[in-house]
């Protein structure tokens, strides 16, 4: 088990390469299964979980290879298996992709229920409304999730929430399907658009993805292809509060500043200068920051993925934010952990009142999902003393190197491996 030693007061200046986007690789990656072909993937994030996703693939016979670090080719012409019960299936969430690939190259697919982060009910209803919809039986048996049908047709879907995963998945499904498919109140995250785009580049027919309705004409065949995936916008915005909570000069490169207007304009309400280029932003502080409110939307709303994120931000501005969790009922379990650094947050169901204080305290506190881990982090950079983060597995489920980028601006943080107790 990994720790992540940080000796914090440092002050970041200089620059950052930002990844592609983890979301949209968990999706492409398994995407590349409808081509029957050989697909080339760039920018691909070398994380835990796309290497968890890259193992489940292996185990059903597609055979993949990181041609470096961060591209990876993946040949599935001689795959057969439509069975998925694998243990890295229940680390990863967005192993539930498997279903919608699966279903719509053999029309049938078992896959075991999806792990990821714990931080609230996370049903996957709307997954299996868009499966029917297109004419798919499902069944649900023994922690197994088993879809099947005889022949895919379009329809029509509406969904009651816009949700990321089950737009995307539908979308899965409904390329090779015969006829027009139809998703009204789709979700409109950079992702979905990203993986859309490199269905397209296979020969899919999908227009609309950015949009809230999504139309999908279904194609016999697709080919394969070689694609870039877009950078991500979580790890550019965590380096942006990274920047911002240690008030220094940091400049993010490679990124699409579009995807990032609505943290930017949350730093620039605080007071912080943000200055936008091409692929780059850059975050300078000089000045005292601004407490504000806050609340998590879907895109292009205010990412839920960054609430940790501006949280452990906003507990270090002088006078009281309050942030409002649109997304998920139960996003607060890292504020405990935030505590023992001195904190002062008060949560009411899905509403936190934060009191500034001055500085945190280094203390001992542990990483209770993906994006709550960089915000201990976070905190750990301006905390008087030294600051252990464990449970550091749920932070490399989506950030590459993240000790090494921040140590290159200036960062004091050392990773070691402990032995864990029987």
């Amino acid at each position: 088990m990994d720790q992540l030693i940080i000796n914090g007061r440092c002050k970041l200046k200089g620059e950052v390469i930002v990844n592609g986007a983890k979301n949209a690789a968990c999706a492409i990656i398994p995407a590349a299964i409808l081509s029957n072909d050989i697909c080339v993937i760039e920018n691909v994030p070398h994380i835990e979980d796309v290497i968890s996703l890259v193992e489940v693939m292996n185990e059903i016979g597609v055979k993949t290879e990181f041609i470096n670090n961060n591209t990876l080719k993946i040949d599935s012409r001689n795959m057969v298996n439509i069975c998925v019960n694998y243990e890295p299936v229940t680390k990863i969430r967005s192993s539930y992709y498997l279903l919608g690939v699966l279903l719509g190259r053999f029309n049938k697919a078992e896959v075991a229920f999806p792990g990821g982060c714990n931080f609230g009910t996370r049903p996957i209803d709307l997954h299996i409304k868009g499966f029917e919809a297109l004419g798919a039986t499902v069944n649900l048996e023994h922690g197994i999730i088993d879809v099947s049908t005889n022949e895919l047709i379009g329809a029509n879907i509406y969904l009651d929430v816009a949700s990321v995963g089950a737009t995307i998945n539908i979308m899965l499904a409904a390329v090779k399907s015969k006829g027009l498919t139809i998703i009204e109140n789709a979700a409109k995250e950079p992702h979905i658009v990203d993986t859309a785009n490199f269905l397209n580049s296979m020969g899919a027919n999908i227009k609309g993805a950015g949009t809230d309705v999504i139309k999908i004409a279904g194609v016999e065949e697709l080919t394969g292809s070689t694609y870039t995936i877009v950078p991500d916008q979580i790890e550019a915005g965590t380096y942006m509060v990274a920047g911002a909570i240690t008030g220094g000069d940091v400049t993010v490169k490679n990124v699409i500043p579009k995807h990032m207007e609505a943290i930017s304009a949350k730093l620039i309400e605080m007071g912080v200068e943000v200055i936008e280029g091409d692929e780059e932003i850059r975050v300078v502080v000089n000045k005292p920051l601004k407490n504000i409110r806050l609340k998590t939307l879907f895109y292009p709303g205010f990412p839920t993925d960054m609430q940790p994120q501006m949280a452990v931000l906003l507990s270090v501005v002088e006078g009281t934010s309050i942030i409002t969790e649109g997304i998920f009922e139960n996003r607060f379990q890292y504020v405990d952990q935030l505590k023992r650094m001195g904190a002062i947050i008060a949560v009411e169901g899905r509403v936190a009142v934060i009191e500034g204080i001055k500085q945190f305290s280094g203390a001992e506190v542990k990483a209770t999902d993906l994006r709550a881990g960089a915000g201990m982090v976070l905190a750990g950079l301006v905390a008087q003393g030294q600051t252990i983060v464990s449970n550091v597995h749920y932070i490399d489920r989506g950030y590459e190197d993240i000790e090494k980028k921040l140590n290159a601006m200036g960062a004091d943080i050392t990773r070691i491996s402990i032995e864990e107790d029987n």
